[in-house]
């Protein structure tokens, strides 16, 4: 399955339509109201139940509002099988699992479940995290400056995605990463 990074955060990049497109659903996400947040992303194809408030600061996915409110399993689970990544973490580097336990909602535990990762497997997808941003700052250094939230290389691993893809504005193309046998792979 391949899917794609959505992590730039500057709004002037991007079309109007998009950007008000994912505030409603981040609108929507914050307020509970979910059968609107599943209209929403179902009645769009570039909108994913990943995406943030483009211009918020805590990164908080439908998934993560799910967790925050308590939301019923199903919803969870709606949003799961919509594509949610339940290793996504916000600003704080919380994933849904976690606001789910500091918030005191035992019922989301098992649907948010993620593996947890030990230090080795932590250190390893910082450097990765590191080298990744290294790599794409050197492409993109002749290109207008785009502010992006870093592509997070924990979820391709935690996610067992076949591939992410961050499509960087102003390039032609952007940057594909894959993991093969414990390796991160760009093109």
């Amino acid at each position: 399955m391949s899917t794609e990074w959505h992590g730039v955060v500057d709004t002037e990049a991007l079309k109007a339509s998009y950007v008000e497109n994912v505030d409603l659903v981040a609108d929507a996400a914050k307020a509970g109201s979910w059968t609107e947040v599943l209209r929403l992303l179902d009645s769009d194809d570039w909108l994913t139940p990943n995406h943030w408030r483009i211009s918020g600061r805590s990164w908080f996915t439908p998934l993560h509002q799910a967790a925050w409110l308590g939301a019923p399993v199903d919803v969870v689970e709606q949003l799961i099988q919509r594509g949610a990544w339940r290793s996504l973490r916000n600003a704080d580097g919380d994933r849904p699992l976690d606001i789910a336990e500091k918030r005191g909602h035992p019922h989301l535990l098992d649907p948010l479940g993620v593996r947890a990762t030990g230090e080795y497997e932590q250190r390893k997808y910082a450097a990765w995290d590191r080298h990744l941003a290294e790599l794409i700052a050197e492409r993109t250094q002749r290109l207008d400056p785009v502010r992006f939230r870093q592509v997070p290389t924990e979820v391709i691993a935690l996610e067992q995605l076949e591939s992410l893809w961050f499509d960087y504005p102003g390039m032609y193309g952007g940057f594909g990463m894959s993991i093969h046998r414990d390796r991160l792979f760009v093109e």
